[in-house]
């Protein structure tokens, strides 16, 4: 059954372009939020995708984030706080050539939708998550939130959180996810061929956005973003392609043990056959779990991408087996079913 929900979702018989998804509504985020960013590549993979525009859906809870479907011209449900999972839930189950999509922040998420964010992971639903990660909460002014670091001084922690933050790839990871990926508001290409990644997927995957908030916690990425040094700390992954960045490329990443070791190549013997090469679809999750908590340099780009039975597919696997085995083919057989009486004049 491997595909067949996915196979149902109608392709659009006309090519479209980002306009036609572009919503009509003022957007209301802060001038030079990253969410404006993460808006557009949105707006330039749908068209790519290439389904029908009534086929999309798009669901969220609240926060900034979740502002989300009034800024794309689609079916969309705005939810409440850390419940946009179920909703999801409930659309795709309910419809399942939809593609639906949910926009949620690290809050939202984690924190008041930490049960139902983990859940539909291990179910492996069919559908796109969009988790914006500005590491406060902005919607709310400036709250630490589970992704703030540890020692963040925020409006509710004036002397720094003693909180251990969640990594999210960690935790998504940790749930039987399928599929993750971490994108960054200052790369939109490379955040739109993520998101075209996401929705090629088949199951449940969560894109991570490291995105800015200019108001609450602006620079929370500068030691990653700055120009001088962004070279040298971010490190996209490509699936079989050696792990090799820096300003020359001439950093890489090995697998000493059971750790992970950024080297020099030319240095110490090391030479590019010794640079692991990435692998996205091993069912083995160690070596993905070590890519999502590094560091210096943090890892962009498909961290994880396994195929997997879907949800969706199992159930209607399930219906079908079920009406094949079952003695009750219509309404009649059903009333007719189980204990029945005969009432007559005599009783």
């Amino acid at each position: 059954m491997k595909g067949y929900i996915r196979n149902t979702i109608e392709k659009s018989p006309v090519p479209l372009t980002k306009e036609d998804f572009a919503s009509d509504q003022m957007v209301r985020w802060c001038p030079g939020c990253g969410n404006y960013a993460i808006l557009n590549s949105v707006l330039r993979v749908f068209p790519e995708i290439g389904y029908k525009k009534e086929k999309y859906v798009v669901v969220s809870g609240i926060g900034c984030s979740s502002r989300f479907p009034y800024y794309v011209n689609t079916y969309g449900f705005h939810g409440i706080h850390g419940r946009a999972f179920p909703i999801a839930s409930g659309v795709k189950i309910a419809n399942p050539g939809l593609s639906v999509w949910i926009a949620t922040g690290d809050g939202d998420s984690m924190a008041i939708g930490g049960n139902h964010f983990i859940h539909i992971i291990r179910r492996n639903l069919d559908v796109n998550i969009l988790l914006f990660n500005n590491q406060i909460y902005g919607l709310t002014k400036g709250q630490y939130s589970p992704t703030s670091p540890l020692g963040a001084m925020t409006k509710t922690s004036p002397y720094g959180t003693i909180e251990h933050p969640f990594n999210p790839g960690e935790l998504v990871i940790g749930a039987s996810g399928t599929f993750f990926a971490r994108g960054i508001d200052i790369m939109p290409n490379l955040l739109t061929d993520i998101l075209f990644e996401a929705a090629k997927h088949d199951g449940t995957s969560v894109v991570e956005i490291l995105q800015n908030c200019v108001i609450f916690n602006d620079g929370a990425y500068e030691h990653l973003t700055n120009k001088e040094v962004r070279d040298d700390r971010l490190c996209i992954v490509e699936h079989g392609k050696p792990i090799v960045f820096g300003k020359n490329k001439n950093k890489g990443i090995i697998l000493k043990g059971n750790k992970l070791e950024v080297v020099t190549i030319g240095e110490n013997s090391i030479t590019m056959d010794d640079i692991l090469v990435h692998d996205q679809t091993m069912p083995d999750p160690g070596i993905h779990v070590l890519l999502a908590k590094m560091t210096n340099p943090v890892i962009l780009g498909v961290i994880r991408a396994v195929p997997a039975p879907t949800y969706d597919d199992l159930m209607e696997d399930q219906i079908q087996q079920v009406k094949q085995s079952s003695p009750i083919k219509c309404m009649d057989d059903l009333l007719n079913s189980g204990d029945t009486w005969e009432v007559t004049e005599e009783a």
